[in-house]
């Protein structure tokens, strides 16, 4: 089942040039990628608003995550404030296996926020030798700086656009990934009804992936989406401490 460590901005101090700050926003935009990781089956951990980059870097290594994802907003160089726009998506650099990941999601993410940013040409995905975010993760990373919030028209973008922000940055996790993207649904309740078997959670929605756990026949899942596959239609579950995917026609929905 893929897992991401979500790390929105803890910077309060950037303040934007029309209202409130960094921290604030890029919040906003992870409250917003939330219901859509929990349809597409994405597990996440996320950090502490309260503590510092040094604190969600040391959080973030405390276990391995298919992709590190730290979501901020740019500031122009002081002589040049408030001159300059655009989305940059920072990776690692290097021939290493992380640098190798860390630049196939972020050119990901470059492609699909070019669908929503008003000037894609100014879309580019970037090594970096200077983010520690980006660097010191023992998982691949990306930083994504969304835009610059020292500019009005890149700060009110960003302001009027949380909801497709936060929807191409999980679009692109799913390409990255290689699931189905799904929109978010009514949160319901089923039923594992086998007959008697154990059913089992997969990593993937298809019957060759890794299973991740099982639930007994008579357990209760909690649905998030459901998609379709080769193989049939599959839900988005989580039982007890396991996300993953469930073959459909072995649950019974509860009426709400």
């Amino acid at each position: 089942m893929p897992k991401i460590y979500l790390s929105p901005s803890t910077q309060d101090g950037n303040l934007y040039v029309n209202d409130k700050n960094e921290e604030y926003w890029m919040n906003l935009i992870a409250d917003a990628m939330e219901p859509y990781l929990l349809a597409s089956g994405i597990e996440f951990v996320r950090n502490d608003p309260q503590k510092t980059v040094v604190d969600s870097i040391a959080q973030s290594n405390l276990s391995h995550y298919g992709m590190h994802v730290a979501i901020h907003s740019n500031a122009s160089p002081e002589e040049m404030a408030g001159l300059l726009q655009g989305s940059d998506i920072y990776y690692r650099p290097g021939s290493s296996q992380n640098a190798i990941l860390s630049q196939r999601f972020a050119n990901i993410v470059a492609e699909e926020l070019k669908k929503i940013y008003p000037n894609p040409q100014r879309v580019n995905a970037r090594p970096t030798d200077t983010l520690a975010e980006v660097l010191q993760t023992n998982s691949p990373a990306v930083l994504i700086e969304v835009a610059y919030h020292d500019n009005l028209q890149d700060a009110q973008w960003i302001q009027q656009n949380i909801q497709p922000i936060a929807e191409s940055i999980v679009r692109a996790l799913t390409t990255y990934f290689g699931i189905p993207f799904a929109m978010p649904q009514s949160v319901r309740t089923g039923i594992v009804e086998t007959g008697g078997a154990n059913l089992n959670i997969r990593s993937m929605p298809t019957t060759n992936s890794t299973i991740v756990a099982l639930a007994p026949n008579g357990a209760e899942l909690t649905i998030y989406s459901e998609s379709e596959s080769s193989d049939g239609k599959w839900y988005a579950v989580r039982y007890r401490n396991a996300t993953g995917y469930v073959y459909a026609p072995y649950v019974r929905i509860l009426e709400s």
